[in-house]
């Protein structure tokens, strides 16, 4: 099934999405850095990472939404979609708390902050594998020919003659 919410023929969940995911990621890695040099450039630049990440979210998350709700009910492709569409939620959610948890671009962030950031880097990479379940096992989003109950990509078949 093709996306529901198209720019100029692409799907737009799929274009946003590269930005938030890689600046939540890259705001873990900031603060990881953080954690091993104590920089202080590396502090804001967490920060400011992870507030321009959370604010791509926002903005990709309802056209996910749209596509998810024409997906058929009853299929692999629906499973998927909600358990990926739930986990981002608890992602930005994690990232949001970590974000409230630090006073500002210049204070080092404390260890609950810190620890948000990184279970959140965590599940994302679990969400994000959830995703390109969806799109390059099942077709969801950009094929009108797609498989939405194609057994997952981690189960081996062995072809019998």
């Amino acid at each position: 099934m093709e996306s529901r919410a198209k720019l100029l023929g692409h799907p737009i969940h799929q274009m946003l999405i590269v930005f938030p995911v890689g600046l939540l990621a890259t705001a873990s890695v900031f603060d990881l850095v953080h954690v091993g040099t104590e920089s202080t450039a590396m502090v804001s630049a967490a920060y400011w990472t992870l507030s321009a990440g959370l604010v791509g979210a926002l903005l990709a998350a309802p056209f996910g939404t749209i596509d998810w709700l024409a997906i058929p009910p009853g299929t692999r492709a629906k499973r998927i979609g909600a358990m990926h569409g739930i986990g981002n939620v608890i992602v930005s959610l994690l990232y949001v708390a970590s974000w409230f948890l630090r006073p500002d671009s210049a204070t080092p962030p404390g260890t609950w902050a810190l620890a948000l950031s990184f279970v959140g880097a965590g599940l994302l990479l679990v969400t994000g594998w959830l995703g390109a379940e969806l799109v390059s096992r099942l077709g969801v989003g950009v094929s009108d020919r797609a498989s939405l109950s194609t057994p997952s990509s981690l189960r081996t078949t062995v072809n019998e003659p």
